[in-house]
């Protein structure tokens, strides 16, 4: 990066929180995973060596308690670092967010000898995947085909996942299934016999690309009994509460996109001579990055309110859900004005605008879609109105 650029950009995005602490992730990103962005998105890979030495640098396990080896920093730091992450690759960052919510579940629900086995291992480079989804079912977990029976001092895991995000460099599986008494979450390592990995057909997504989704196939699965994680048929509310976590995170991603859309847009504008002069003279194209600005910050600021609210433990249903639908529709908005001010560059496969767009538009289906959004959203004003006065 010029350093022009990288002045403009640190005048434009201040840290929002610890700024040593900020900057220090900036500069580490810019060098270990700017390089490669255009590569993992091309060739639609997951990014195994660059997660891993951002693991080492403690960025796996931002929030995990000191005790289990991670640094016990604020949601805000983690904020932080998933933003600056996203800036030079959403895909890399959505790679992370998948291991964030597998640590958050066992972290969370486990219990002592769970926590004890798995999270040591997050900050050594831990790979995880969340697997929910069903070919039947979606975003309704509700109820389940797979299936988990215990057998004595063992739990045996039967069916299938489908189109699981960051499936194909797992080590680590947090999986929901339904037993006798409802939706309940296991930790199933990879290795363990009878689970199967394939590519099925819907497998790939146009943005977001960071390997291919991959479905689960679960043979007889077994897995030690206290690697039920919380408390059995409780798997829904379990499930819900780490989304709540991590749609903040995802947020903070959108906002990364943005960020890089914006930062894209900025600089071909003020290099670009058109009309002897300047594109950024034009009035319109200063109307445009004017808009794009104002609707970024004030989107950080809604984001990182969100990540003070999940610390405070106060209504994270409410604040995660708006940060979330907010960041999804302002990096889209973003990313689709910097393809306009390209012009004829912005639509070209080898400058970096469509994959900006691409990333953002995914990012308002997935990790909970812009209307399940909203829906939250209502199911908590409802819920105020009967809450006791």
């Amino acid at each position: 990066m010029n350093t022009d650029k990288a002045s403009r950009q640190a005048r434009l995005w201040l840290p929002l929180v610890d700024s040593a602490y900020t900057l220090a992730v900036r500069e580490r990103v810019r060098e270990l995973v700017e390089p490669h962005a255009e590569a993992i998105d091309r060739d639609d890979i997951y990014p195994k060596s660059i997660v891993k030495q951002l693991a080492a640098l403690g960025y796996t396990s931002v929030t995990l308690p000191v005790q289990y080896g991670g640094q016990g920093l604020s949601f805000e730091h983690a904020l932080a670092a998933f933003e600056e992450i996203a800036v030079a690759s959403a895909a890399v960052a959505v790679s992370m967010i998948s291991i964030f919510q597998a640590q958050t579940m066992i972290r969370l629900f486990g219990n002592e000898r769970l926590k004890e086995t798995f999270l040591p291992q997050f900050p050594q480079g831990l790979l995880a995947a969340y697997a929910l989804t069903e070919a039947s079912h979606g975003s309704d977990i509700r109820s389940l085909d797979t299936k988990a029976e215990r057998a004595g001092d063992e739990w045996v895991l039967a069916g299938e996942k489908h189109f699981i995000t960051s499936s194909d460099g797992a080590e680590l599986f947090v999986i929901l299934a339904q037993t006798e008494v409802g939706v309940s979450v296991f930790a199933v390592p990879r290795a363990a016999a009878g689970l199967t990995i394939y590519e099925g057909r819907n497998s790939a997504t146009f943005g977001l690309r960071n390997g291919p989704h991959m479905n689960l196939r679960l043979q007889d699965v077994r897995i030690p009994a206290h690697h039920l994680i919380g408390t059995e048929g409780k798997g829904v509310r379990q499930a819900v509460t780490v989304l709540d976590h991590s749609r903040t995170i995802a947020a903070a991603i959108s906002l990364g996109i943005a960020r890089a859309a914006f930062d894209a847009a900025y600089a071909h504008v003020a290099e670009r001579v058109a009309f002897d002069q300047k594109v950024l003279q034009f009035q319109g194209i200063q109307w445009y990055l004017a808009e794009a600005l104002s609707d970024i910050d004030a989107c950080r600021l809604q984001v990182f309110h969100a990540g003070r609210a999940l610390d405070q433990h106060l209504d994270i249903d409410r604040y995660s859900s708006e940060a979330k639908l907010r960041a999804a529709e302002v990096a889209t908005r973003t990313a689709s004005m910097a393809v306009q001010v390209g012009g004829a560059i912005g639509t070209m496969v080898n400058a970096p605008f469509g994959r900006f767009l691409r990333d953002a538009k995914t990012y308002e289906i997935a990790g909970g879609s812009s209307e399940i959004l909203k829906n939250t959203i209502g199911k908590y004003l409802i819920r105020l109105t009967q809450a006791p006065q």
